[in-house]
């Protein structure tokens, strides 16, 4: 009777969290006089709404742009942050623990504090219409990802680190050779985690990108909105079917790295 319990809750939740992407699915293939009827299965069926929108907008040209912002991103995030996060767990040195605390405390400081004071470096760097900013910033590591790791590579066995320090090791060969592959679970988190919030990130590129070419998805969600939403021509329909197209990527994204997401999530829990 308690697996039955669990499965019905199962269920609940995963009706709830799968209708709104079904919904939006069903939508995006409706005629505009039905587009908001909430009915489950799309009458008339209008698979044109996604060709039409597909030369409406340049959403190739977004979708590119987004998958080069979130690999620099991701890959940026990870490796900074493992490097940061490899050696306040393995090394020990004077002030280490409140340096960390230091790390940590910037968690704590809104992302609108620091809004106005970055975009003034990157303006006088000469990038604050490029989509450098969008993604360089994650060259100095991240606080989350930092004490995410960490917990990973305290997780290690040590004696493997002493072992290889015996035979003449480097730092950088224990960190390449060692503890990348031994944390991969963890890497993998991070850099699931960080694309996701690049493709996502809608207030960056609207505070540096001024040329439609150089929008990424987000920003060009919203520029198809202002032009076929509210306010606009209100073809809901393209909207919705531009918004399809956005959410697909993420969705496959995380079936191809489940297995490797969940492990790392687990282990991080279990730690």
């Amino acid at each position: 009777m308690k697996r039955v319990g669990v499965w019905v809750a199962l269920l609940v939740v995963t009706v709830a969290f799968g209708y709104p992407f079904w919904w939006l699915v069903s939508a995006s293939l409706k005629d505009r006089a039905h587009v908001f009827d909430n009915a489950l299965l799309p009458r008339p069926f209008t698979p044109g709404n996604y060709v039409e929108v597909w030369q409406a907008v340049p959403l190739l040209t977004w979708i590119g742009n987004s998958v080069a912002v979130g690999l620099a991103a991701a890959v940026a995030a990870t490796v900074t942050s493992a490097l940061v996060a490899f050696g306040f767990a393995l090394f020990r040195f004077p002030g280490r623990n409140a340096l960390f605390g230091v790390v940590l405390a910037t968690m704590m400081l809104p992302a609108a504090v620091t809004m106005v004071p970055v975009y003034l470096e990157w303006h006088a760097l000469g990038l604050a219409t490029t989509q450098i900013p969008l993604w360089a910033q994650n060259l100095f590591g991240s606080a989350f990802y930092i004490f995410l790791l960490r917990q990973f590579f305290l997780g290690l066995p040590g004696e493997v680190f002493d072992a290889a320090k015996v035979d003449g090791a480097s730092p950088w060969r224990l960190f390449t050779s060692m503890a990348l592959p031994l944390a991969k679970p963890g890497l993998v988190v991070v850099f699931v985690f960080e694309l996701k919030a690049a493709w996502t990130d809608l207030v960056k590129p609207l505070i540096y990108l001024r040329e439609p070419e150089l929008y990424t998805l987000p920003r060009g969600l919203k520029a198809v909105l202002d032009r076929f939403g509210e306010g606009g021509e209100e073809q809901w329909e393209l909207v919705l079917a531009a918004s399809a197209i956005a959410t697909v990527p993420m969705v496959l994204l995380f079936l191809v790295a489940q297995r490797h997401f969940v492990r790392g999530t687990v282990t991080q829990h279990v730690e």
